[in-house]
């Protein structure tokens, strides 16, 4: 696939989106406060989100000039499958607040573009999306809302169902106290009491040994994000640490992370690969995450804009203008394929845009705050 020349590229025009800014804005107009809010927003202070945006925007790219950038691919493979890009979209739930289709379109759009999906637990059922997007790479994300017998029921499903991975999130243990949410009176289905809270907060490495030591599927811990924990994974098996803080949404006042992402793949060694999420945005931001030595990068609330802005369409707008984004930073670092990324191609940096969810679209003037 070509990089493209200024003006030109892999870019369809047949879309009313010339970027990522009109994504952004048309959601912005169509969902109501409370929803763009709750979107946007995250626990207590929103300190760990401005961190994971802090984080980004604190490392700079060093480019290397004179090589041939004629041709840059951007495919990975995972879990035996060829990927368009090294992206998923993350677990996020429930979807249906920003489209009908909730997990089933955003799964669907995934299929078509080609890149991998996870669905959270707290979505659509395992059974609509895999109606809906039959030859997606899909993985599923589990809430333990229940014993054993109920971990055991959830894997099965999502055995039968051709999920690729298990995914158990492991920094929830309580709800975070969210106070946009709770300055509008926002009240989310699901979330207003939050069943089976006891089975979560009881969580212990023993479901890990559980579901490792029971199926034949690999296992994915979501919510990893220190040196102790990541090792700790390794040593139960662990197929993929996936280092998130829940995009702020969660633990107020802990680290973004991308600073967190290096330690721990120089922790895991190779013993398991690493996805992250946390912020991410644009293109560049991407490029960042896979140069530290991320192997997947996950997009949540951009898939949220996108679904909101024009559902299955947009979602695969999205997709194409981050590609383009890929492709450009990659040409004019001077790499053309995603293996040969490393650090030696990023350097500390001092931001220049205070961080906030959408500080990554300076041309936005919004109206209501975010």
């Amino acid at each position: 696939m070509g990089a493209g020349d200024e003006g030109s590229g892999p870019v369809s025009r047949s879309s009313e989106f010339e970027s990522l800014h009109e994504i952004i804005r048309q959601a912005h107009q169509i969902l109501p406060k409370e929803k763009w809010d709750s979107l946007v927003g995250g626990a207590e202070t929103e300190t760990t989100l401005k961190r994971n945006r802090l984080a980004i925007d604190s490392i700079a790219f060093k480019p290397r000039v004179l090589r041939n950038v004629s041709v840059v691919d951007l495919s990975v493979e995972h879990f035996d499958r060829k990927l368009r890009l090294p992206l998923f979209f993350a677990p996020t739930g429930p979807l249906d607040l920003f489209d009908p289709g909730g997990g089933a379109t955003v799964a669907s759009g995934s299929q078509a573009f080609g890149i991998a999906h996870m669905l959270s637990s707290g979505c659509t059922p395992l059974e609509a999306v895999a109606e809906a997007a039959p030859s997606a790479l899909r993985m599923a994300q589990l809430y333990v809302r229940g014993d054993d017998a109920f971990v055991h029921d959830y894997v099965a499903r999502a055995l039968a169902c051709g999920c690729a991975a298990i995914c158990l999130t492991v920094d929830s243990a309580v709800l975070a106290r969210r106070d946009r949410d709770i300055a509008n009176r926002y009240r989310i289905a699901g979330l207003v009491k939050w069943r089976g809270q006891a089975y979560q907060a009881g969580l212990d490495w023993r479901t890990v040994k559980l579901i490792k030591d029971t199926y034949d599927i690999p296992l994915v811990l979501k919510g990893i994000v220190t040196i102790e924990d990541a090792r700790i994974a390794v040593d139960h098996g662990v197929d993929w640490i996936y280092v998130s803080n829940h995009g702020g949404r969660q633990l107020d006042h802990g680290r973004g992370t991308l600073d967190v992402l290096p330690e721990i793949i120089d922790a895991v060694a190779g013993q398991a690969k690493v996805m992250v999420d946390g912020g991410f945005c644009r293109g560049s931001d991407i490029i960042k995450a896979l140069a530290i030595g991320a192997d997947l990068v996950g997009l949540g609330r951009m898939q949220c804009y996108a679904l909101a802005a024009g559902g299955e369409t947009a979602i695969i707008r999205m997709l194409e203008l981050i590609e383009d984004e890929m492709l450009r930073s990659m040409a004019l670092l001077g790499v053309s394929a995603i293996g040969e990324l490393d650090r030696s191609y990023l350097h500390p940096a001092v931001p220049v845009t205070i961080p906030s969810a959408l500080s990554a679209f300076p041309l936005i003037d919004f109206s209501r705050d975010c």
